[in-house]
């Protein structure tokens, strides 16, 4: 978890372990060093933004670096989240969540299907990296180590 300096973005971010290509930077308020360092490793990431700038609307949002080949098309739930050419991410805006019949549904299902998109478009090796359902924070058994 993380909350960005200067704004109100809280977000968390998955790292799947592998080295990602050096991000371009150009990042506003950001040094192109902090965010070479960031996005060193391949990410998918997920916050909430109040909104300001690209979008002026409270928002959910989720992408992956670096975005592999079929994350913008993945289908992704609900149905009012979209893919933002702009902003290279997907978005689920505040108020649709908030006006939902079950808005902690609709949140996870936009969070969880943006994960398995980036993880899946990104070959990645899901089983060593997710615990188990329903057993919170227990990863599975050959990803234990001993320290």
């Amino acid at each position: 978890m993380h909350f960005f300096w200067g704004s109100f973005d809280l977000a968390v971010t998955r790292f799947f372990g592998r080295r990602a290509p050096p991000h371009p930077g150009g990042v506003p308020g950001l040094s192109d060093e902090v965010v070479r360092e960031a996005y060193s490793h391949e990410v998918s990431s997920a916050g909430f933004w109040p909104g300001s700038g690209a979008i002026d609307y409270p928002a959910f949002y989720s992408y992956a670096y670096p975005e592999p080949a079929g994350f913008k098309t993945s289908s992704i739930e609900p149905a009012s989240a979209f893919y933002s050419q702009e902003l290279h991410e997907f978005l689920l805006p505040y108020d649709t969540v908030g006006n939902a019949s079950d808005p902690d549904r609709e949140l996870l299902a936009f969070l969880q299907s943006t994960y398995e998109a980036a993880a899946n478009c990104g070959g990645w090796d899901r089983s060593s990296l997710e615990c188990q359902p329903g057993i919170p924070g227990v990863p599975p058994s050959h990803t234990r180590h001993r320290y």
